[in-house]
Parts: structure tokens; sequence; C-alpha cells
């Protein structure tokens, strides 16, 4: 008498209890599903599309992320709509830099992950659990990254049992640190960060947060040119989450548009954007 999965044509080992990690499990049984198994060897040598500007800030009560809709190929436009800014789970957000494909390769599996654990141990992991879950499925993808097809995402998330946002950081080896209060990522990242520094305050409000996503990833794009700037014509605006104790909601369009819209008047008057006050 055949079993139940046999019946199905799935191996047994699909029926075990097995790991609480799926990147785990994959490496046992179908290492050939890992994103750093699926590149071709060939493909450090190829022009690839690289996603640039991601950053996240914190706020009272929760964390936000927002990235800019470009990717590059060389000095050409790769995508004008690339969406670098994903729901990780229900309270995590993650957001990604570098090699386009291997990256939402990475976050599709951290997404399994994340799911996977929650359903075999009947519980969620705890916010810097899932970051070092993260930093594992990074850590698989050295070799690649070391031949050139890094990628270097960003995460965030809600802590309920500090009513808090927490950002993480990472580099190619995937070890997670703990930002303070903003950080950026990608090619614009270092402009992103002067506007972030200049505008960030401990009290800001979700509206106010959003706007100096906004600012920042203005900035970058106006001096880093694989940084895509809004697009009003095209109706292409950055895309930008937020997580609380209400879970994650990304900023529907009409909401971010009248941000840009505004920052975008404003530019008029001071094409460098807003001043800082000196105290």
């Amino acid at each position: 008498m055949t079993g139940w999965g046999e019946d199905q044509g799935l191996p047994p080992e699909y029926f075990d209890a097995g790991s609480a990690s799926f990147v785990d499990f994959l490496r046992l049984h179908s290492p050939d599903l890992l994103p750093v198994n699926r590149v071709d060897e060939d493909a450090s040598a190829l022009d690839l599309p690289h996603g640039t500007t991601v950053l996240a800030l914190t706020f009272p009560g929760g964390v936000m992320m927002a990235g800019d809709r470009r990717a590059t190929r060389g000095n050409q436009i790769a995508y004008r709509e690339l969406d670098k800014v994903q729901r990780a789970d229900e309270y995590s957000v993650v957001a990604f830099a570098g090699t386009v494909g291997l990256a939402l390769e990475m976050v599709r599996l951290f997404q399994v992950e994340l799911e996977h654990y929650e359903k075999m141990e009947s519980a969620a992991l705890s916010l810097p659990g899932k970051a070092r879950r993260l930093g594992a499925v990074i850590q698989a993808n050295l070799a690649q990254a070391l031949q050139g097809l890094a990628v270097v995402p960003l995460f965030a998330g809600y802590d309920a049992d500090a009513d808090t946002g927490h950002i993480y950081t990472y580099d190619i080896t995937g070890a997670p640190q703990e930002a303070r209060r903003f950080h950026s990522d990608g090619s614009g990242s270092p402009y992103a960060l002067g506007a972030l520094k200049k505008l960030y305050r401990d009290d800001l409000t979700e509206e106010e947060a959003a706007a100096v996503c906004v600012q920042a990833l203005y900035d970058a794009a106006d001096d880093d040119s694989a940084t895509g700037g809004p697009d009003q014509t095209r109706r292409i605006y950055p895309t930008i989450a937020v997580v609380t104790a209400d879970g994650f909601r990304a900023l529907p369009e009409d909401e971010v548009s009248g941000i840009v819209d505004e920052v975008v008047r404003a530019r008029f008057d001071r094409p460098d954007g807003p001043i800082a006050p000196l105290h």
C-alpha cells in the first residue's frame, strides 16, 4: 500500500517534521532551488540589472521603508517600475539593492522561510530572529557576491514588546547590524543619508516620515544617475511601506503622489531641498 505522499508523486522527506528552517530543508533535499544555485556560472560576466537606492527610518510606534523604482544595466535604464520594498511578513519589511534577479529570489525565499518557521513552530520568530534568518540567506550567496553578484538587503520590523521599529543592515557576509533611527543602502545612499541627517527627528509623524523619505530619495536621484526620481509624467512614484502595531501597510499610490507633488512644488523654490535648523 502506498502512502499519501507517494500517491502525490512527492518524496517521503517532504512529509517528515524536519527543521523549522526552509533554507536548511532546501539545502538538504533540493539545493538546486536555492537562489545561489540558480544563477548561471557565467552570469558574473554579464551586465545584469542592478537596483539602487533604498532607505528606512523609525518614528514613534513604527518603522518606514522606501525605495526608488529604477534598475540600471550599465549606463542604461533596465526597469523603471521595480518594487524594491517587499512585505516580509505581517510585522516586517525587506528591501534590496544589488543584482535584481538574485535579490528577488532571495526575498521570496526569505518570505517562505518566515512562513515555514511559523507553521512548524506555531509561533512567529522574534524580530532579531528574523534578522538572523535573512543573514543566513545572504551568507549562502557569498561566493556569488565575491564574483560581483552582490545583494545588499535592508530589513526592518515592528517590536510589539517595546512598541518600536528596528532597522537591520547587512554586508555581503550576512551579519546583521542594527541601525539607529535611519539607514540607506545602494548607489544613491550617501546622498539619501545626507538628507536623512538633515531632516530626521525623533518625533516625526507617519505623514512627516513619508515626506522625509521622498525628500531623501529626491536628493539621491539628484546626484546619482542610477537612482530614479519621481516620474510624474508616467505616474511612477517611490515605493513606501510602513510597519506598526497594525502590521505591514504599503502606502497607496495616491497618498505617495500627493507627497511627491508637494515636494516637487517646493523644489521649484529651493532646488536643493528644505533647510535644516542649526540648533
